[in-house]
């Protein structure tokens, strides 16, 4: 796993990870359907909402770059 640019398209996050801090679009999109899309900044391993205000009990399981 590595850290890096996502842009544009739904990219997995095992396979590459916004950087720390930037606000990204997330979804989890497994066997069980796509769900809780939404915006998230990364710190760490932990997910929280953009203004800092608390952190989800999940892992995205992929992200992408919001539009300019």
């Amino acid at each position: 796993m590595s850290n890096g640019t996502i842009s544009g398209q739904w990219v997995e996050c095992g396979k590459l990870l916004p950087p720390d801090g930037q606000v990204v679009m997330t979804k989890i999109d497994d066997a069980n359907g796509c769900r809780n899309e939404q915006e998230l900044k990364r710190s760490g391993r932990l997910w929280f909402l953009p203004d800092d205000s608390m952190y989800v009990y999940y892992t995205p399981t992929h992200g992408m770059t919001r539009s300019a």
